[in-house]
């Protein structure tokens, strides 16, 4: 099984508390003292995990260029919790899935899958090519929901959109040039969101496979959002229409 860098105390405290048993080594900043690093330390001592003190160099070599405030973790990579399959087999009204198309930057895919844990998605789906992996920048990003929400990497996008589809699930596109708001559309009921990177865009496959395509409407300057945060109110909006919470 291959190993995982988690770097940060989000990532690490998230897998301290879904999966300890698979962190094999935590490494921490030997000069940090504070009651964050203390609390860390005591959970993983708690739950037998080790702890090393390490130097700050130790500390950038294994992170990489993910921020690592201190603390860095490695730990086998968990099983991918459901499939495409279990996605299609589990789909009631309730159903709200995100769909990213050509998010290439690590950084990117982790602020979704946190918007996504954050608005209580059942699955984010992407592309197995030309698409950004959980690494340690992703999963600093997204602050422990890489451990809650599944990412799904499908060989077909578009194939995977007519299967959930055929189920029942209207998928919405997120476009700059469509003629119809977010809040115009109805977006009850089984849904996926469709969004593209920032600066392209969903691509022409993808965007032939929505339902319908939907704007969010900008009266500044800027022309565009990041994708996280346009990720962030389309699945809001969605959460508001249906009259309900996130799951606790």
């Amino acid at each position: 099984m291959s190993t995982r860098v988690l770097a940060g105390f989000h990532a690490v405290g998230a897998r301290l508390r879904h999966a300890p048993q698979s962190i094999e080594m935590i490494y921490v900043d030997a000069r940090r003292r504070d009651a964050r690093m203390r609390d860390l330390q005591q959970r993983a001592k708690s739950l037998a995990v080790a702890v090393t003190a390490v130097d700050i160099d130790k500390l950038r070599s294994l992170a990489g260029e993910a921020p690592h405030q201190g603390v860095v973790a490695m730990a086998s990579q968990l099983e991918q919790a459901v499939s495409l399959d279990d996605v299609l087999n589990r789909v009631d009204a309730s159903t709200l899935l995100l769909l990213l198309d050509g998010v290439t930057d690590p950084r990117n895919l982790g602020a979704c899958l946190r918007v996504a844990d954050a608005a209580g998605v059942s699955a984010v789906i992407v592309p197995r090519d030309r698409a950004a992996a959980l690494t340690p920048s992703a999963l600093k990003a997204a602050a422990g929901a890489a451990e809650t929400v599944p990412l799904i990497a499908v060989i077909n996008l578009a194939r995977a959109m007519d299967d959930l589809r055929d189920v029942g699930v209207r998928l919405i596109g997120a476009a700059a040039e469509a003629e119809r708001s977010l809040y115009e559309i109805d977006l009850s009921g089984p849904l996926a969101w469709a969004l593209g990177s920032e600066d392209l865009g969903l691509r022409r496959l993808t965007r032939e496979r929505c339902d319908v395509l939907a704007r969010i409407p900008l009266t500044g300057h800027v022309e565009s959002l990041n994708v996280s945060v346009a990720t962030g109110i389309c699945l809001f909006e969605s959460i508001r229409q249906r009259g309900s919470t996130p799951p606790a």
